[in-house]
């Protein structure tokens, strides 16, 4: 096992390098950034005041690791549009990324996975086939729209959820749903199929010719190992929400990380947008590795891979 976890960690940090020069690429390919820093109209001298404040007359491998060395230890410089410290605007906004992101996760397990064992246990009945569509629906809707169609129904129409904010839990539910909403069909098809392989096993076999009731089958035998692949899923999806609430946090207006990091971009403020980048691929790195060692704590038959 720890021989396993160390050749995780390896590859989790490799990947962590290689994003960390993309963040850090990101400054540096949209120009000049002295020229940004101070301002389309500045001297010529004012340019070079900025270059020798900021370190950008160093080599670059030198800013590079004075760079990295700041970012480890969370200083991410400052934003050239809010004019305060980027680690104080992420840490601000960051809470209502997470909370939206655990929600809208919980929300997509608590209807894929027992849509996907229904789907499993009735497999090519009705019940299957309606959940296969369900699973096809939620692919085919872009975040965008239903988050636009849900605040046209329940908020605009029915006047039963906020528009948008964060002031109340309520403001939640609707963003939840979008967000979650394409993260149901994949956990669904995994939980589908996981179901399927081990409804096969002899084991399940054994336990049905014992005399066992079907509903202790499903949920005490065969759904224990069928959940394995989803823990891994889950973590992943997580990342992908947090990544993707950029859309969601606009269209609900909600000031979170994503909001933000549409907020930078938007504005050429290249410090905030390389922050965003680096800790959410950090999040997702780390997110990955724990998956995978949660995995191959509950199946043994991973170590070795």
């Amino acid at each position: 096992m720890l021989a396993f976890t160390l050749r995780r960690l390896v590859v989790a940090l490799s990947v962590a390098f290689t994003v960390s020069v993309i963040a850090f690429a990101l400054l540096h390919l949209s120009g000049d950034l002295a020229i940004t820093i101070a301002g389309p109209e500045a001297s010529p001298a004012q340019v070079e005041e900025v270059r020798q404040q900021y370190g950008l007359d160093r080599p670059l491998p030198v800013q590079y690791l004075g760079w990295l060395w700041n970012a480890v230890h969370l200083d991410f410089g400052n934003s050239f549009f809010f004019r305060e410290s980027v680690s104080a605007l992420i840490s601000e906004r960051m809470p209502v990324t997470m909370r939206l992101g655990a929600i809208a996760l919980t929300l997509s397990l608590v209807v894929a996975v027992p849509l996907g064992v229904l789907a499993a246990v009735y497999r090519g009945t009705l019940i299957d086939r309606l959940a296969l569509g369900f699973c096809v629906m939620g692919q085919a809707i872009p975040t965008f729209c239903l988050g636009l169609g849900l605040i046209i129904v329940f908020a605009v129409n029915l006047r039963w959820l906020p528009v948008s904010g964060t002031a109340t839990w309520q403001s939640y539910i609707l963003p939840s749903v979008a967000l979650g909403w394409y993260a149901i069909p994949a956990v669904m098809r995994l939980s589908r199929n996981g179901m399927l392989e081990v409804l096969s096993q002899d084991y399940i076999r054994t336990a049905r010719a014992k005399g066992l009731s079907p509903a202790k089958v499903v949920l005490k035998h065969a759904l224990r190992n069928a959940i394995i692949p989803v823990v891994a899923l889950a973590a992943v999806q997580f990342g992908f929400m947090l990544g993707g609430s950029i859309v969601v946090e606009a269209v609900f207006s909600m000031h979170g990380i994503g909001h933000l990091a549409w907020e930078a971009i938007s504005r050429n403020d290249f410090p905030v947008v390389q922050a965003v980048v680096l800790i959410l691929a950090g999040i997702y790195i780390t997110l990955t590795f724990l998956a995978d060692v949660v995995n191959a704590l509950l199946d043994p038959r991973m170590r070795v891979a």
